[in-house]
């Protein structure tokens, strides 16, 4: 039985949540957030990562919202912001973001992504309108790690780019196959053992991935997402303070796949280029963290973003 989620199948798709949610209308995407916190103190936008709704960071927005009015976002493709078949590109997404800060929150903002949305936290932090970025958290981001053909370490083909290919080999652009139970028996077959053992195909499909469009998965597998979107060199263009956090991260000695969103070396290249761009870099190691500290630990993310942030109106 093929499974179908998406804005056509709201019913199948879609569940209620404690904050309130908005939608803007940015020209090709109508976006989908959810916003808390006092108008009057520093704006902080929020972006998820991949296969993640704005929810992910429902447990996070009440803590942040004492010190920052704060905006968190479906990127297109996912939650309920419009789907874009053929353009999932990290640029018409830097670029959606940027619509949004222009157009709903209005002043010089704070970002913070996770995993892909840390990519686009550095895309804004090099490409945002002048002034537009106070400063930019890259939450273990797949720098370098999510192209296809990088310039430093592991690329996506060593990482976790194989369960991407799986997921929209079974599921489809759009959910336009929908094969879960297929997905679950090929799992085993078709993934590298380090990945096969790890539990990447539930019984059944998270609420998240239902909120998901699997053709994000095959921009990023075959690289169409990034091609215009060299990582090294968009580094190289930063124009605003950062923070990175860097969480678990192990290199399997056999194969030499990455398991984690960057290696050390990858994430020394991101200090170089940023520092070399003469912007302070703040990194933060958390290597017993999950991928999303956001979601594991609200409390830790929301302390550590607060401090850094905190600590930038002193300097």
């Amino acid at each position: 039985m093929s499974l179908h989620f998406g804005p056509e199948f709201p019913e199948e798709t879609y569940v209620t949540h404690k904050f309130e949610e908005q939608v803007v209308d940015l020209g090709e995407v109508c976006m989908n957030y959810a916003t808390t916190g006092d108008a009057s103190a520093p704006a902080l936008l929020l972006i998820p990562g991949q296969t993640e709704s704005w929810w992910g960071y429902e447990q996070a927005m009440p803590l942040l919202a004492k010190h920052f009015q704060v905006f968190a976002v479906d990127l297109r493709g996912q939650g309920r912001t419009t789907r874009t078949p053929g353009r999932y590109t990290l640029d018409n997404m830097g670029n959606d973001l940027m619509r949004f800060i222009s157009n709903v929150i209005k002043r010089p903002t704070f970002v913070s992504g996770l995993s892909s949305g840390g990519v686009l936290s550095a895309w804004l932090s090099a490409y945002g309108l002048p002034g537009m970025i106070r400063g930019a958290v890259y939450e273990d981001p797949p720098i370098f790690a999510s192209e296809v053909n990088t310039s430093c370490g592991q690329s996506i083909r060593q990482t976790i780019g194989p369960v991407f290919a799986l997921y929209n080999k079974y599921l489809g652009d759009q959910w336009s196959i929908g094969d879960w139970e297929g997905m679950r028996e090929a799992a085993p077959k078709e993934l590298p053992a380090w990945i096969a053992g790890l539990p990447v195909v539930p019984e059944e499909p998270p609420q998240d991935l239902k909120e998901y469009d699997p053709e994000w998965a095959r921009a990023f597998w075959t690289g169409t997402a990034a091609a215009s979107c060299d990582h090294a060199r968009m580094l190289a263009s930063v124009k605003a303070p950062i923070l990175f956090t860097h969480h678990f991260r192990m290199v399997d000695e056999a194969t030499g796949s990455l398991m984690g969103a960057l290696s050390d070396l990858q994430a020394q290249r991101v200090r170089e280029l940023v520092t070399g761009a003469n912007q302070s870099f703040d990194y933060q190691s958390f290597p017993e963290m999950g991928h999303s500290m956001h979601g594991q630990d609200p409390k830790l993310f929301s302390e550590t973003l607060i401090d850094w942030m905190s600590s930038l109106s002193k300097t």
